[in-house]
């Protein structure tokens, strides 16, 4: 004997459990068995009573255990209205970062599943983790919202993904699980019921096909839509065949069960007696049901009709009805006129559509739709089920259910880690200006967070297990901006060569950084103000290299003269390019000559020959035959009240003062201060002037020829 699956499909009305044995890839049925709920203790597919619900498990799983032995291990499923999906796209910018692994590309899918749990969670009130995630599809891939098929080493402002996600109420996990274990079972495997059908009716080689499978319950009807090549979307309509029971009930006074009772009669044997509440019987016919449920019937098809062309944007190539409800009277034709389709297009499928059903053995079921989606849920919980799983996640409890194998991403997501906020922050940019430019320097991106899976390295699609320990930490901030001057401004190559005061030297382009030089290896800090300069005039050579010669240069010799300034050229350096006078304007080219000169010394004549003055009245005569030169004061000098002498030196900034001398005129003593003679015991003499008797105290001019004679 092969594998033996048992299997529950825990549904409105009643619960059906089924044994296959699974022989390759064929499934055989053993045995079936079903049990209605006694209340309404289930409601659109949600247990409302679980430990009611639970004593119809019991029943259910006693009668087949009387055949077959203990049961332990059961598949179930989860109704299609616990089922949220939800379509969302994130974007992020890669603008200088483009993704260059596969792990990058799943963080952003990571990203996009916790932007559609967050939406999910705000569309309904619930708080993040009431939600599990039990799948997503990828549907598109985006650069600058334009698709593309892969992300990697792509180029562009953002990168983006567009991905269908489906979601379940933990409370649907956690009352199906109280209901089994109150019936002494362990839940094996759980699949979704819209999941379950279209595994079974439309399996992956027909899935190319736009076609959307419809099951038809007693609280809920649950919609799946396949297209190319995989199942896009699910969905649901919360009116099925509780709806025409109602309406039968009202109609002829029944109670809801034996309204039911009817309702199955006449679909199968076109007609049934029914005992309303005054103890009354009433023959009810096919044709008077029909036309009873009618209004009903049209409702149900308009809101089927509306979920699969909001669902699949357009009308699929045919549609598949399973499900109880499915039978009832004329929904196929209404359907398929609401969709505009032919009548041959959307059709009831029973377990004979079941491809992977041992043929032999089908007749021990019954024939028609009912038991597609108990043989579903056993085989699709089989091969794609949601296994039970603790994980831990930052040493937190997190409960998962799966429909693939666990990977670190499930388990991030269904924690509430939102990665996006793990990356390591970018550094803070610099602002600065260059060249009277305001530039923005950016800082290094951060890190990607660093996981660990039982203390050892991994990624998020490293596969999980039970009991495995996961560890998220936050990724290093990047840095700020770390960059010389030479990598944001380009160097200038071009080079004067020049002599300067008989030593080589040369020119080349220089920075500024806040006023003062640097060099090109200069790191940029925050709010510097960076200036790039080539320096061609003497003056901003000299600033370069002798700043103190421009200094001298800048402070010119001047002094003060009786409050006056004046200013004497001979006190500064003199420059000369190429033996000519320049100035510091002037411009240095390739081959120059340049040379400053010292300043010479300067004295109270370098003053008076400024000033075009004469300190001295000075005339010439003739003495016995020589000529002398005779002088008197007309102009005194003083510092600090000191008399300068013409060979006096005076200083840059001295403070001086000028006074005319009262003049008068020579006389002919005056030249004996100029000459050697003795006058004593020579004997008698006679003084002439231009030969003519004179006396010592006559005046005397300039050419006059003076005489001595001894007698």
């Amino acid at each position: 004997m092969g594998d033996i699956i048992f299997a529950l499909d825990i549904g409105t009305q009643s619960v059906s459990g089924i044994l296959l044995e699974q022989k390759g890839e064929q499934f055989s049925v053993i045995d079936y068995y079903t049990e209605q709920h006694a209340e309404r203790t289930m409601l659109d597919g949600q247990i409302q009573d679980v430990i009611k619900v639970a004593e119809v498990i019991k029943k259910v799983k006693t009668k087949l255990e009387e055949k077959h032995g203990k049961l332990q291990d059961v598949s179930v499923a989860a109704a299609g209205r616990a089922l949220k999906t939800v379509k969302t796209k994130k974007n992020i910018s890669i603008l200088n970062q483009p993704m260059t692994s596969k792990e990058s590309v799943h963080h952003l899918e990571l990203s996009a599943i916790q932007q559609a749990q967050i939406e999910l969670v705000k569309a309904n009130n619930q708080q993040f983790t009431n939600y599990h995630c039990v799948g997503y599809s990828v549907l598109h891939y985006y650069i600058d919202d334009e698709r593309i098929g892969s992300l990697i080493d792509q180029s562009g402002k953002e990168a983006g993904v567009e991905i269908i996600t489906t979601f379940l109420p933990k409370v649907v996990i956690e009352s199906l699980l109280a209901a089994l274990e109150r019936a002494d079972l362990n839940m094996k495997a759980l699949t979704l019921e819209p999941i379950a059908a279209i595994h079974v009716l439309v399996p992956q080689s027909m899935r190319r096909l736009n076609v959307a499978l419809i099951d038809i319950g007693a609280g809920t009807s649950d919609i799946a839509i396949s297209s190319d090549g995989t199942v896009t979307a699910y969905g649901m309509v919360s009116v099925a065949g509780d709806e025409f029971t109602e309406a039968i009930s009202d109609a002829y006074l029944l109670d809801f069960k034996e309204a039911e009772r009817v309702k199955q009669q006449v679909i199968n044997e076109k007609s049934s007696i029914a005992h309303d509440i005054l103890g009354l019987e009433t023959e009810v016919t096919y044709e008077a049901l029909v036309e009873q449920i009618s209004h009903q019937i049209e409702r149900l098809s308009q809101l089927l009709g509306e979920e699969v062309l909001k669902l699949n944007a357009n009308v699929p190539q045919a549609v598949m009805l399973i499900g109880g409800g499915s039978m009832t009277p004329n929904i196929a034709d209404q359907l398929a006129a609401y969709l505009n389709l032919p009548k041959n297009r959307v059709a009831i499928r029973g377990i004979d559509g079941v491809s992977v059903l041992d043929k032999d053995n089908q007749h021990v079921l019954p024939n028609g739709p009912d038991f597609v989606t108990p043989i579903g849920i056993a085989i699709s919980a089989t091969e794609n089920p949601l296994h039970y799983t603790n994980v831990y996640v930052n040493n937190r409890l997190t409960l998962m259910f799966q429909t693939k194998n666990l990977t670190v991403g499930d388990c991030l997501v269904q924690a509430g880690i939102d990665i996006n906020k793990y990356y390591g922050k970018i550094g803070l940019s610099h602002i600065v200006e260059i060249n009277g430019q305001n530039i923005t320097l950016r800082g290094k991106y951060g890190k990607a967070p660093v996981i660990y899976v039982n203390n050892q390295a991994a990624t998020v699609n490293h596969p999980i297990e039970a009991e495995d320990k996961i560890t998220i930490e936050k990724g290093y901030d990047g840095k700020k901006p770390h960059l010389p001057i030479k990598d944001v401004l380009e160097e200038s190559t071009e080079i004067i060569h020049f002599t300067f005061n008989g030593e080589k030297e040369s020119i080349q382009s220089v920075y500024f950084v806040n006023g003062y030089e640097e060099k090109a290896d200069y790191i940029i800090q925050d709010k510097d103000k960076i200036t790039n300069h080539f320096p061609t005039t003497i003056g901003e050579f000299l600033n370069g290299k002798y700043p103190y010669l421009l200094k001298q240069q800048h402070n010119s010799f001047h002094i003060t003269l009786n409050g006056r300034e004046i200013k004497i050229d001979q006190g500064s350096p003199q420059i000369f390019l190429n033996n000519n006078k320049a100035a510091l304007s002037t411009q240095i080219k390739n081959g120059d000559n340049l040379i400053i000169k010292e300043p010479v010394p300067v004295t109270i004549r370098t003053l008076m020959k400024k000033l075009d003055k004469m300190p001295t009245h000075t005339i010439e005569v003739t003495f016995n035959g020589e000529l002398v030169e005779m002088s008197k004061k007309q102009i005194v000098i003083y510092r600090n009240e000191q008399e300068l002498s013409q060979a006096e030196k005076i200083h840059n900034g001295d403070i001086l003062t000028a006074e005319k001398t009262s003049l008068r005129p020579f006389i002919f003593q005056d030249v004996f201060r100029y000459v050697d003679i003795e006058l004593a015991n020579q004997g008698t003499y006679s003084l002439t002037i231009n030969d003519q008797s004179a006396r010592f105290h006559d005046e005397i001019h300039y050419g006059d020829q003076l005489a001595i004679t001894w007698h």
